[in-house]
């Protein structure tokens, strides 16, 4: 039976080069707080993004988010976010309780650019919302390689807020990101 809502199939599209430019106009405006900006619109979108993502699953393997299994759920997202223009994801267990994505096109990020910091903030709340939706409960989400500052990929962490925070502070006394969440 298909869902009692029907879902949106799309939702505005914003070129890559439009989200680039917003970027480094409000970095050049705002400084440090563009993160915060971006990020709390990305969360914004994210409603309606796992929305699409619902009408989405139910039109291309008829189950919604919730029957998915998890064995498929990589595929699935990876699939989805290619479809809407954002970029193949590949999602692994970086350690229990802490998700890894990684994707070596993701549409927000600027190769050429050379930030000194990852930089993906709009996806950032996008997917904090979007998972947090597919798991039931809050998520965080921290971006630890980025390709607008030259890494292979862009790759965002995705787990509770607290671990998160772990993480960050361990990865703050100098460990990478795989040893960071290790340690917890």
């Amino acid at each position: 039976m298909a869902p009692s809502n029907p879902m949106p199939t799309t939702f505005l599209t914003l070129s890559p080069k439009a989200l680039h430019v917003l970027r480094a106009s409000l970095e050049r405006d705002h400084g440090l707080e563009t993160a915060a900006y971006l990020q709390e619109a990305g969360f914004a979108a994210g409603e309606d993004c796992f929305a699409v993502f619902e009408g989405w699953l139910w039109d291309t393997r008829a189950i919604k988010p919730v029957e998915l299994d998890a064995a498929y759920l990589g595929n699935v997202t990876s699939e989805f976010f290619t479809n809407q223009g954002w970029g193949a994801l590949d999602m692994s267990q970086v350690s229990p309780g802490v998700l890894g994505l990684a994707s070596p096109d993701w549409a927000e990020a600027a190769p050429t650019v050379g930030a000194r910091y990852p930089s993906c903030h709009f996806t950032s709340g996008l997917l904090a919302d979007f998972f947090g939706r597919l798991a039931g409960d809050t998520v965080a989400v921290m971006e630890v390689e980025c390709r607008t500052r030259g890494d292979e990929h862009c790759r965002f962490l995705v787990g509770s807020p607290d671990m998160l925070a772990t993480v960050y502070e361990r990865m703050s006394e100098g460990l990478n990101y795989a040893e960071a969440s290790q340690a917890i």
